[in-house]
């Protein structure tokens, strides 16, 4: 598994229901609170912000948009 960073874009690997979001949404990392608890913005095709989510790397995955950076 990749390890998340700051401004990686991931996808949820599960529903977080308290948050209405599904498997599959993609969103933002915007903070690490500790380690292991991230902070992800979803945002809408205009930029506006309808969920934040403190999630742990085990409910997401890293994209990758390169060929050179995918495993």
């Amino acid at each position: 598994m990749d390890e998340i960073r700051l401004l990686d874009v991931i996808a949820l690997t599960e529903d977080v229901e308290t948050e209405g979001l599904r498997r599959g949404t993609v969103g933002t990392v915007v903070e690490q609170w500790k380690e292991g608890v991230f902070e992800v913005e979803f945002s809408d095709n205009s930029g506006s912000t309808y969920a934040l989510a403190a999630l742990r790397p085990e409910q997401m995955m890293k994209l990758h948009f390169r060929k050179d950076e995918a495993a």
